[in-house]
């Protein structure tokens, strides 16, 4: 986009409304992760950073078409979570569907209630604060500590390590760990199939493609979440709390989740970037 043609489109009025939009979603972003939730920030800021590249794509549908009563009625949902936000302290639950609520109000800003069809992908993105991190009904309707607790303890089994379980415990000569709810690793697969989606929505897919990618970030993350509980045994059998709260609670956690996402994005690339499809499957 050359100067002449920038200039003319941020004289544009959907230009202000999506910058907006953003900046109330990055506003949203930041509180996540200043009022010590640092999971539903960074999940934020993956939503954000989706809808954001997908919107990016939609020249013609963002003339502005939406009537006076859609503008007013989308123009109060943003004040009134910009409000919201502002006068937050502590961390709320409200902050888990802000993304969506101001989606919404910008979808209707720019093409009213009939229009909000054209901008589902994006709503879609835009509640992955909502699922990862877990929501606790979440995590309890669908347990897998007992499963991750298993394979966690075959993989130590088959490195040497002389482990044994009982239940959701995991018992090494020199110390033992629970597999709590926590470790389950629910938000790590939230997270993996909210990439999913962002790959099938950019990428022309097949159907079989359509069920391999989401099949694929469940399994990719579960078996890393599984090898990550697994040191966690180890680290704290071994009487290194420094260590054990890196790994846990630190820095050292958010590599598991990369390492998750580096095998997705080597799945995605050998299975669809390398296989161009003919046409799109809607």
């Amino acid at each position: 986009m050359n100067l002449d043609n920038w200039q003319k489109y941020i004289k544009q009025p959907q230009f202000w409304i999506l910058a907006a939009g953003f900046g109330l979603l990055a506003l949203q972003t930041m509180l996540g992760s200043e009022l010590k939730n640092p999971e539903v920030g960074g999940t934020s800021m993956m939503a954000l950073g989706a809808a954001a590249f997908l919107i990016s794509d939609k020249k013609g549908v963002l003339e502005l078409k939406s009537n006076n009563f859609s503008r007013f009625f989308g123009g109060t949902i943003l004040a009134l979570i910009f409000f919201r936000m502002i006068t937050m302290s502590v961390y709320h639950p409200i902050l888990r569907i802000a993304p969506l609520i101001i989606g919404i109000g910008v979808a209707l800003m720019l093409s009213g209630i009939k229009g909000l069809k054209k901008f589902w992908q994006e709503l879609v993105m835009l509640c992955l604060p909502i699922v990862a991190p877990a929501p606790e009904f979440l995590v309890k309707t669908i347990d897998i500590t007992l499963p991750t607790a298993k394979v966690a303890t075959m993989m130590l089994w088959y490195l040497g390590y002389p482990v044994q379980r009982e239940g959701i415990f995991m018992h090494l000569p020199t110390g033992s760990v629970e597999v709590g709810s926590g470790c389950s690793g629910m938000s790590t697969i939230m997270q993996l199939l909210g990439l999913s989606l962002l790959v099938l929505f950019t990428f022309r897919t097949t159907i079989k493609q359509k069920i391999m990618v989401p099949v694929a970030a469940v399994v990719v993350a579960f078996f890393v979440n599984s090898a990550r509980v697994g040191v966690m045994a180890v680290l704290a059998a071994s009487s290194n709390p420094k260590s054990f709260e890196y790994w846990h609670f630190g820095e050292g956690s958010v590599i598991f989740s990369m390492i998750a996402v580096a095998i997705l994005g080597l799945f995605c690339w050998l299975t669809i970037l390398r296989e161009e499809p003919p046409k799109k499957d809607a």
